[in-house]
């Protein structure tokens, strides 16, 4: 294995050198190709690559390979930018640790570093790496990409984030084209980046916003530039604190956290309030609702005939659909899909999805009467808690996981909002706790820049590795890790 948190990259080795010699072809002397010229990145998944497979974890689309690429791949590399692989998710995206995808669970870095084993101890199991573009965050925070992307639908990008001490990026819907993103959750689905620092993230946005004839929900960027600031001034800031985000389950780790930056903020001279957002308390239900009333509609067309997985049961169509999807999506897929097909039948639709409906529009309108009354940022947690070991986490189904772990962040999906995690400290496990910033749609410039301004107080710690990888599976230590990074950095 290449890198513990790819997805047999080693077997696309050579479709790698071929994106490598088609994409990043030597530019004239002085003339780079673009800001990303020559920056190595990976793609969770779920993203369409012409040049290499596309499966989504998943064994409905195992030897599948698109005959086209996703538009934020494909910018990315008319830039100069180098795809050095395709990285580890939930099967179609669908679960909160990554865990749940044909390819097997995705590890957390941290759970090898000198931090984590100092205060856990050296037989402590590995934790998730959260989800479910685990694999993207786990790229990112053991360095082995300098950036990725991932794809947020209910904070699949900032979850993992968050778990893994990276900066995670929710640009507004619409902003970043999903022109080749296999869709879950298409009124919420959008491009996800993953970088170590604030400024990253803003560049690589600067290289993917924009307007895709290829994807009508696409909207103009705004006019002001994607770099940021030396430095901002918080003393003109507004910092709104939800009471509502005070949820069951939250750690006092969590909330010293979050009650400290608040503090910071405040000594800073930005002023900080309690807000009140009162149908966000609804919104895990209501996403979940939604959400799998979308899936089963966009899992509709995996039946075997077109593309991927092909049953061989072939008494009668129906027959073939039937086994074929059986035998190629997992229990957690399979389950949602009965779910969103409940929620779709003639005598739920009004009692539940239209309801659910009515709902988003009250949360989306809870978030503009706040942001209109002059706040211009809200200060959340990303997660309950910090990651948790990976035997407790797979205790629970991957729907009361999920509904955990997404508490704080499909409010933002709902209503199409742009939000960053930021790493703020290590727990006294040594694992890294992030909070969240909200900010109004079109203000992800902005938004970065108050996460780098706070990236610079808080002086997280860097990544210090100990031992090795475990192999997936295995709550143990084995060798790994270290030569791959020596190897392949």
């Amino acid at each position: 294995m290449l890198y513990p948190p790819f997805r047999d990259v080693h077997r696309h080795g050579n479709d790698c050198d071929v994106v490598m010699n088609e994409h990043h072809s030597a530019p004239p002397a002085g003339k780079p190709k673009g800001p990303l010229d020559g920056i190595p990145f990976s793609v969770k998944d779920n993203f369409c690559t012409e040049s290499m497979e596309t499966t989504c974890a998943s064994r409905m689309l195992k030897g599948y390979r698109p005959p086209y690429t996703a538009t934020v791949v494909q910018k990315l590399l008319d830039q100069g930018a180098v795809l050095i692989g395709k990285t580890n998710l939930d099967e179609f995206a669908m679960g909160s640790g990554s865990t749940d995808g044909v390819f097997g669970p995705v590890q957390n870095p941290w759970s090898y570093s000198v931090q984590y084993r100092e205060r856990a101890g050296a037989d402590a199991g590995w934790t998730i790496a959260g989800g479910s573009s685990g694999g993207s965050a786990v790229a990112v925070a053991a360095q082995t990409s300098f950036f990725a992307l991932g794809s947020d639908t209910g904070g699949s990008t900032r979850n993992p984030g968050a778990l893994c001490g990276v900066v995670a990026l929710k640009p507004t819907y619409g902003l970043l084209s999903r022109h080749g993103l296999i869709p879950l959750v298409n009124s919420m689905d959008v491009p996800g980046i993953l970088t170590r620092s604030a400024s990253d993230a803003a560049t690589v946005l600067g290289v993917l916003q924009g307007l895709d004839k290829k994807d009508s929900t696409t909207i103009p960027p705004p006019a002001t530039p994607t770099h940021l600031p030396e430095e901002i001034d918080v003393r003109k800031i507004r910092i709104g604190i939800p009471r509502e985000y005070h949820a069951p389950g939250l750690s006092a780790e969590t909330l010293s956290q979050w009650t400290r930056v608040a503090d910071l903020f405040e000594r800073e001279g930005a002023s900080v309030e309690p807000v009140s957002l009162p149908h966000t308390q609804h919104s895990i239900v209501c996403y979940h609702v939604l959400c799998t009333a979308e899936v089963a509609s966009n899992m509709a067309r995996f039946d075997g005939l077109e593309y991927g997985h092909r049953s061989a049961l072939e008494d009668s169509t129906e027959a073939l659909y039937a086994a074929t999807r059986h035998e190629a999506f997992n229990d957690v897929v399979r389950r949602r899909i009965l779910a969103g097909n409940f929620f779709l039948l003639k005598r739920n639709y009004e009692l539940y999805f239209m309801k659910a409906q009515k709902v988003r529009r009250l949360i989306a309108q809870d978030f503009a009467r706040v942001f209109h009354g002059g706040v211009d940022v809200l200060l959340t947690p990303t997660t309950l808690t910090d990651a948790a070991p990976y035997r407790q986490f797979i205790q629970e189904d991957n729907r009361t996981r999920s509904t955990q772990e997404d508490v704080f962040t499909q409010p933002a999906n709902m209503a199409g909002l742009p939000a960053v995690t930021v790493p703020t400290a290590l727990s006294s496990r040594g694992l890294p706790i992030g909070l969240q910033l909200i900010g109004p749609a079109l203000h992800d410039t902005r938004l970065l820049a108050l996460a780098a301004w706070l990236q610079k107080r808080l002086c997280f710690p860097r990544l210090e590795l100990a031992g090795t990888w475990a192999e997936p599976g295995d709550v143990g230590v084995a060798p790994g890790l270290q030569g791959a990074l020596q190897g392949h950095t």
